[in-house]
């Protein structure tokens, strides 16, 4: 049964990186695209965790860790690059 619900999870966090893909193409704006961007890595940490339930080791949740932390501070600095014109003063 919990095969099913971690196969079920996962299709649906596929396909929410198929239309996270789709708004990165598609958006009219930059933050669209940031935002996308963002909900990407986010989609991306939660394919690791239940790839890490369903193989059932620990490891998966550490990178699902590094990803986060990169991917907050990719997202700062996008942001900043676009407000200001420079990432590091």
């Amino acid at each position: 049964m919990i095969e099913m619900a971690l196969f079920f999870a996962a299709s649906c966090y596929g396909l929410a990186l198929i239309l996270d893909l789709w708004r990165i193409a598609q958006g009219p704006t930059s933050a669209d695209r940031i935002l996308a961007l963002d909900t990407m890595v986010i989609n991306v940490i939660a394919l690791l965790v239940l790839y890490g339930i369903w193989r059932g080791t620990a490891i998966y949740f550490e990178a699902a860790m590094l990803i986060a932390m990169v991917g907050f501070v990719s997202t700062v600095a996008y942001c900043r690059y676009l407000l200001r014109g420079n990432i590091i003063e």
